[in-house]
């Protein structure tokens, strides 16, 4: 049985994450341009209208109209978790399937009951780590690597995790 993946996180979560770790850089700032977000952190504008549209509805942004216009985090930033963004944009934390599809092998599967537990650790651990990290643990001054957060194209980018499409996605854990 092919079971064990890496923790998948869409494209739209590592959008999300970027531009709320933005936002928390200019908490109590007032207002940010979504051309603003897009730019500094060099986000497709039009996808980053709907990442934000789905922040404002779980009510972790608010909007503000008109010339001084734009996007603010509602809470600050030590009061806003990382599994909270990751799970309204991507569904479930785990990096191994769920928990209950875990126990259960663990249950049935007598011969592989200690390989199933290790990736429950695995899972429990990752998913403790995001539940106890805020967007303030993850947010600092700004990096000089270049102008206005733009990568360049030979700047080689680290993930701790694979990033895959949007999955169909289950809200159980």
């Amino acid at each position: 049985m092919a079971y064990c993946q890496a923790m998948k996180i869409s494209q739209k979560g590592l959008y999300a994450l970027q531009a709320m770790m933005m936002l928390a850089r200019h908490y109590n700032q007032g207002a940010i341009r979504i051309r603003d977000i897009a730019y500094e952190e060099a986000l497709p504008e039009k996808f980053l209208e709907l990442i934000l549209l789905e922040l404002k509805n779980a009510r972790i942004v608010e909007s503000a109209r008109g010339a001084k216009g734009g996007y603010q985090l509602r809470r600050a930033p030590e009061e806003i978790r990382l599994s909270e963004i990751i799970r309204l944009i991507d569904g479930p934390l785990a990096p191994f399937g769920d928990a209950e599809q875990l126990r259960s092998l663990i249950d049935r599967d007598a011969e592989h009951r200690k390989l199933y537990q290790i990736f429950l650790d695995v899972r429990d651990a990752a998913a403790k780590i995001l539940e106890n990290t805020t967007l303030a643990d993850i947010v600092g001054p700004k990096s000089p690597r270049s102008k206005k957060g733009r990568k360049k194209k030979d700047e080689a980018s680290v993930l701790p995790m694979v990033v895959h499409g949007n999955p169909g996605r289950s809200r159980d854990e």
